[in-house]
């Protein structure tokens, strides 16, 4: 189970966004040729798209997953329904993806107005949603490699034409652009012939509105759910932006998300490979497993991010070759930090999602971005724009906490998560981080070793307890 969960995490670590990712790689080369005005084009029209992505599949990534376990043996005619929905659909959202972008961008891009819209609306008019339908099915079925193999050869791909487009052609932000549309056309395409052929999962044209109004109806209101993931990592740019934040300082921002952004995806990952594990132990009414692989989850988390963190000076030196954003390491710290939350986030949603109490999810979650919209609307004016951060921050640990407090949670829960510890150990390892990464790097040496030491430790207990659940069963 242990090794299960490290290796799916591992593969799905490259996920179908990798390309943003796979940035991460290219960034001591490519900085040479961008600015801050780049950073800031580029984080700005990724934070209004952002705005109203989550409408793409209006929450029905969950009945995917519910039918699929629920219904093992009848959930392709659900899928194909549901698939058929999504393709008109889409048409729909283009079109108020198209608006936004039109009404949105700044002055700085307006010459590439048109063709940043063609880019951003292709992938959806022309494949719908099978990329997320791919993913969903290869990850439910547990074979992570189908989305890996894709992974490895479109992260390849992605880092080739970054370095095409910025360093070579000089596009500078158009240079992202680029690279994310070739990217998310080929990605998609890749699970077109399998998906609709080999699995057989075709659209539905025709689609029953009856059932379709069933789905929606536990669906949507999960989208105020999945909106907080934007309220609380993209919209604080966009909140900038309307307190009148120059683009130059939302660029340094948004370069201090740099790594941020590559363990949110971390965090992604994971949730998508504990995530069957946690569903298949709930089937068999093993809430202990369950808990287990979320304690397991969070102290690596918590390993890799302070490590991460106290280093992060040096790592910002080496991939931003730029020296007014490389110094912004110490609100990098904590955006590293407070994607902790994610873990025990997990652990309590995702019995909420297997009992489909999505009524209650949603008010926990959209109540998090909205204290994070609001205090930046409230203090960024008065204190900056570094500010987001630390909002950010406290946003998700409400969110990831939270939960575990629920009436409803409470009635349905069988072992003790210890929320409070966890949330005092994460925020009592983000200030040591954050003064730690000005030490002498033979201290920050030890000070790794003995972080990595504690790891080791803590999974070999896991291991053994893990086993001893196993022999009581």
């Amino acid at each position: 189970m242990i090794k299960k969960l490290f290796g799916h995490t591992a593969i799905y670590g490259l996920a179908p966004q990798v390309p943003k990712i796979a940035q991460f790689f290219v960034l001591p080369i490519i900085t040479q040729d961008l600015t801050e005005l780049d950073f800031g084009i580029a984080g700005l029209l990724t934070a209004y798209t952002a705005a109203i992505s989550v409408l793409s599949f209006l929450g029905l990534r969950i009945i995917l997953v519910n039918t699929y376990y629920k219904s093992p043996f009848h959930f392709k005619w659900a899928w194909r329904q549901i698939y058929g929905f999504l393709t008109i659909w889409n048409f729909f959202y283009a079109f108020l993806l198209s608006l936004l972008i039109y009404i949105i961008i700044p002055e700085a891009a307006s010459e590439n107005k048109w063709l940043i819209i063609l880019i951003n609306v292709g992938p959806l008019v022309v494949f719908g949603p099978v990329s997320t339908i791919g993913t969903t099915y290869y990850q439910l079925k547990q074979d992570p490699i189908q989305v890996g193999l894709r992974t490895a050869v479109f992260g390849i791909l992605s880092v080739l034409l970054n370095l095409y487009f910025i360093s070579y052609l000089k596009l500078g932000y158009m240079g992202w652009f680029w690279s994310t549309f070739i990217s998310s056309i080929l990605s998609n395409a890749s699970y077109y012939y399998p998906i609709n052929f080999k699995v057989k999962i075709t659209p539905i044209l025709n689609f029953k509105w009856r059932s379709i109004k069933k789905y929606l109806k536990v669906s949507l209101p999960t989208v105020p759910h999945y909106y907080s993931g934007y309220l609380l990592n993209s919209s604080d740019k966009m909140v900038m932006d309307i307190v009148g934040v120059n683009t130059n300082d939302i660029g340094k921002y948004s370069a201090a998300y740099t790594v941020g952004n590559m363990i949110q995806q971390i965090g992604t990952a994971a949730g998508l490979a504990v995530g069957p594990l946690m569903m298949q132990a709930y089937k068999k009414g093993a809430d202990l497993e369950a808990r287990n692989l979320v304690f397991l989850l969070q102290i690596s988390f918590l390993t890799l991010t302070f490590l991460m963190s106290i280093w992060l000076k040096e790592i910002f030196s080496f991939l931003i070759r730029n020296d007014t954003l490389s110094q912004m390491y110490g609100l990098g710290i904590i955006i590293i930090m407070g994607y902790n939350y994610r873990p025990m986030y997990l652990g309590s949603n995702n019995k909420l999602f297997y009992l489909e109490k999505t009524n209650v999810i949603w008010k926990v979650t959209f109540m998090a971005g909205l204290i994070n919209v609001i205090s930046n609307f409230i203090l960024i004016p008065i204190l900056g724009f570094r500010i987001a951060a630390y909002t950010t921050f406290a946003s998700l640990m409400f969110m990831g906490y939270i939960g575990y407090y629920l009436k409803v949670f409470k009635q349905i829960n069988e072992v003790n998560y210890y929320p409070l510890r966890w949330l005092i150990l994460t925020c009592l390892l983000s200030i040591i981080a954050y003064y730690t990464v000005e030490l002498n790097l033979v201290y920050k040496f030890l000070i790794s070793l003995l972080g990595f030491g504690v790891f080791v430790i803590a999974v070999i207990n896991f291991r053994k307890k893990a086993n001893g659940v196993k022999r009581k069963n």
